[in-house]
């Protein structure tokens, strides 16, 4: 059974800027600096397009994790799709939506992912990905509003 979230963002920031953003590495790997996110393979740096695909490395709760990703969808500038090929879930599938507003851009990211190992797994979820995994899109959206240009 998969876990689903929503994390909602308000921004004083133009849909198309924000939008661009959510598509940098530079601005991932910045926002991520605390578990030492690093994109080693594929698309490294820059802004990831259609089809394309980045490998994170990273440290989360004292272990090391790589995992691929690819951008399965994109409608600039309303939404974009990224989903793990291979890495530790045993599905991820986040969904990024721009609604622009009179006054800035909503962001909704839709995430929708499952651990591996069964009934282990199903405890992960409950235990500790349920609320880590909200708080690092929290934290990603939050260095993203704060960007400068």
């Amino acid at each position: 059974m998969a876990v689903y979230f929503e994390c909602v963002t308000h921004a004083d920031a133009p849909c198309a800027e924000l939008f661009e953003k959510s598509l940098s590495i530079d601005a991932h790997t910045g926002s991520m600096a605390e578990s030492g996110e690093q994109a080693v393979a594929g698309v490294t740096s820059g802004s990831i397009g259609l089809g394309e695909q980045v490998t994170w490395r990273a440290k989360h709760f004292g272990i090391p994790f790589r995992m691929t990703s690819r951008i399965s969808d994109l409608q600039a500038p309303r939404t974009f799709t990224d989903q793990q090929v291979r890495g530790p879930f045993k599905s991820f599938h986040h969904v990024h939506d721009f609604h622009e507003l009179e006054h800035g851009t909503l962001m909704v990211d839709k995430i929708h992912f499952s651990a591996p190992l069964g009934p282990l797994g199903w405890l992960a979820e409950r235990l500790v990905l349920g609320w880590y995994m909200p708080k690092l899109i929290r934290i990603r959206n939050e260095y993203l509003v704060k960007m400068q240009g």
